[in-house]
Parts: structure tokens; sequence; C-alpha cells
């Protein structure tokens, strides 16, 4: 796989912002920078005094080549200050060109009036169009669920790594475009209007971020403003003075020395610093609203997070094994890993690399004639039932307890005490049972990103 070009420089960028930095010129834009506005005023003056120049040989205010020279100098420094914007804003378009991609080329199986089902973009989905998800399809839409109950993996949107039920009827029913089916089938009614569904709202949330000025930002471009005035007066009478002691000070010369006195570099990157500071967290997969947004994270010293899968991969993993007293930790391995084998959920898979790592796989020459029982957002557990009659069942604690207590046994209380600990540090339990008796409980955790992990450390 080929890998993605990170790069600030990356050549597609860099052409883009070359040619927005040309587009920038416009007076309307700049503007909006009283700094650059005014370099774009003397750089105009300059211009016509090269016409002037060429047009009557006068050399009083210098030679053709040195006011060339001062031009160009004066036209790269503004084209360089509406590059550094530019390209700061580059990767933030890319990334909205991003979601924007991902919300047409995600495929939606629209059910149409004769029933059937008609694989469309979900682009072209309009309000009170019905659609159909099964497990492993990608949500195409905003909507709410008319038909059946599915496990919905929300993380790309809450951050919460553990799935959520959603069904028809009831507060639960809605579902967000971009959000993952893991199991079951459900038939969505889409409830927004085309441009106004959340992962909209996200495009639009990046695009408009670089045009919000913080507080900072228009206190210090109104300082700039001042002391450019005041070079202004500064440099408007030194004429006076030169014709009085009779120095002839051209007008390259006036105007190179206003550039240089005024705070131009300041001016040039000031928007451009504060774009830089979104598009580095916007690598990071952050989506700040505004730089004022930027500005108060720097001043942070303590972050408290409502949602883990902000600094988690966003998939829990079984890692570890908690056998019931008297039950051998090889024989519950290997009831965890056959009761995971028919439970295509990441929880499920996880458990059955754990098995593997302490030694245990699953035969297949062991699964034959073996009956698999799926995962379903009904039932919440999984598990399979072996040619000798014995039923392995693994799942949420409340659902194993149902099937435990129904066939008259006892929820042993070591089990509610592990799963007390578990639940309390974060993690989630799923207690295995074999013959509707429980053998143990698995713990899964949300594993903290490598770069988040290093940085805590």
């Amino acid at each position: 796989m080929k890998k993605k070009n990170n790069s600030l420089f990356d050549k597609q960028l860099v052409n883009t912002s070359l040619v927005e930095a040309f587009r920038k010129l416009d007076p309307r834009t700049m503007i909006k920078n009283p700094i650059m506005f005014t370099v774009e005023l003397v750089t105009a003056i300059m211009l016509l005094m090269l016409f002037y120049i060429a047009f009557t040989g006068d050399q009083s205010q210098g030679s053709f080549g040195y006011n060339l020279a001062i031009f160009f100098v004066l036209l790269l420094t503004i084209l360089f200050a509406n590059f550094a914007e530019a390209i700061a804003e580059a990767r933030g378009k890319a990334q909205a060109e991003s979601l924007r991609k991902t919300r047409e080329e995600t495929p939606a199986k629209l059910v149409t009036a004769n029933g059937a089902a008609k694989v469309v973009s979900s682009s072209q989905l309009k309000k009170g169009d019905v659609f159909e998800c099964s497990a492993g399809d990608t949500i195409p839409a905003d909507g709410e669920i008319i038909e059946g109950l599915a496990s919905i993996d929300e993380s790309a949107i809450t951050g919460e790594s553990a799935p959520v039920i959603r069904e028809a009827g009831g507060d639960k029913s809605s579902v967000t475009g971009g959000t993952k089916v893991l199991s079951d089938r459900i038939v969505v009614k889409v409830t927004a209007k085309p441009g106004e569904s959340f992962l909209d709202k996200m495009i639009a949330l990046v695009e408009g971020s670089s045009r919000q000025k913080t507080p900072n930002e228009i206190a210090l471009t109104i300082l700039l403003a001042g002391f450019t005035l005041v070079f202004v007066i500064v440099c408007a009478t030194l004429k006076p003075f030169a014709d009085y002691v009779g120095a002839n000070i051209t007008v390259a010369a006036f105007i190179s020395l206003f550039v240089c006195l005024i705070p131009t570099t300041i001016g040039g990157l000031l928007s451009a610093i504060g774009i830089a500071g979104m598009d580095r967290a916007l690598r990071a997969n952050v989506i700040t609203k505004s730089g004022k947004a930027v500005e108060t994270a720097g001043d942070l010293d303590t972050l408290l997070l409502d949602k883990t899968g902000t600094i988690t991969i966003g998939n829990r993993k079984a890692t570890k094994f908690y056998p019931v007293r008297g039950v051998d930790a090889k024989a519950f391995t290997r009831l965890c890993v056959l009761s995971s084998v028919s439970d295509q959920t990441p929880e499920g898979k996880s458990i059955v690399e754990l098995g593997a790592v302490a030694g245990m796989k699953a035969d297949p020459m062991e699964m034959v004639g073996v009956r698999m029982v799926g995962f379903t957002a009904e039932t919440r557990c999984s598990g399979v039932d072996m040619p000798d009659g014995t039923r392995i069942r693994k799942g949420a604690t409340e659902a194993i307890r149902r099937i435990v207590t129904d066939a008259g046994h006892e929820f042993p209380e070591t089990i509610e005490k592990t799963v007390r600990e578990i639940s309390e540090n974060g993690g989630t339990p799923l207690v295995v049972c074999a013959d509707e008796e429980v053998k143990g409980v698995i713990e899964l955790q949300d594993i903290i990103k490598t770069g988040i992990r290093e940085r805590f450390e």
C-alpha cells in the first residue's frame, strides 16, 4: 500500500498554494491584512515608477534596473506572505475534500417502491428515502430506524469505542452517517436534507475554520496598523528635510525604508501562524472550530476527556482472562476462543487473537459438526453448540446472567466482584458460560494510541 504523504510541502499542496498566492493579490482580499495591503500599495507605486522611467528615460529616480530590483523584492515579499497563508489553509481544504469524497463514495442500498434494494451513491439520497444496512455496512446518511435493531460502532462520530444498540421506536432509533453496522440488519429512513447531515456540518466546519480571527490576532493587527501609521508620518517628513539639505532621495529609497521600518514580517505571517496551529491539530485528526480554540489549548494544564475514544485506538481489545475458581486456566481459554470463533466483531476477533498468544488456537477438525451461534444485538452474546451437546456462550453480563438464572443456576458472587472491578477501571467485562454455568470473565480494554501513550509517559 502506498504511504500517504503528510509533508507540509506536498507537491499538490504547493502547486495549489502558488495559484492561491496570486489570487490573494486582489486588493479586496489584501485589505483584510492592513500591513500587507500597505506593502501592496507601495509595490503598485513602484510599478508606476517603472513605467515612468521606461517611457521618459528620466534617471533622476535611479536606473530602470535598480527600480526593477526593488519592485521584484516587494512583489516577492507579498507573494511569500500570501503563499504562507495559502499553504497553511491548503491542508484544511484537503481534509474537507476528503470528507466530501467519503460522503459521495459511500454506497447506499436504496429501497425502491417495489421493495427491492438498489445500490446508489449516498450523495443521491434525499430526505424521506429509505435504505437498508447489514453487518459490515457503513451508514450512508443520517436517519431514523424504522425496522430492525443492530449493534453500531459510533466511534468515528462520538469517540466512544463501545458499540451501541439502535432499534426502531423509542429514543434510540436515530443513526448518523459515517457510522458502521456491526451486526444484524436495519431499515432506515433519511431525516436530513442534502447538505445538512452531520458529515456536511463537519465539512463546513473544516472549510470555515481558517476564516475566524482570534481576539489576540485582532488586537495585534490593530497594534501593527498603528505602528504602520507612525512610520508613514516618519517617512513623509523625510522628504522636506532632504530637500532642505539638498539631498536627493529617490522614491525607491523612500519605499524601501518604509517597508523595512513597518512590521512587514509579522504582518505577513500573522494569519498563517493561526492557521498553522489549526493545521497541526488537524494532522492529529483534531478539528478546531477557530484559532481561539488553539490559543486556549496552549494555556491548558489539565485536560479532562469524557470520551475515551479521543486517545484510544477506537476498538476494545481483549487483555486478560479471569477463570472462576476451580476452572483450569487453559480450559477456560479454550472456552473463550470457541465462543468467539463465530463472533465477527472487533472484540470477538481480539479474543481469538489473545487466545492464540496464550497457545490456544481453534482446531479446524474440532469445529466439524459444531453449530455456530453468531452475535446479535438482540441476544448480546455469541457461542457454539458442540457435537457432544456442550453449549458455550459468551456475552454481556446481563445476557449471560439471564441464561444462567433461567437454567436454575447461581451467578457467582466472585464473578460479580470481578465484573465490577473491570467496569470501575474503565474496561468492559464479558462473561463466559458452558452448559449454563459461569466459567469466568474476559476483560476488554480500550488501548491507548501509541503516540498518546508516549506523551503521557
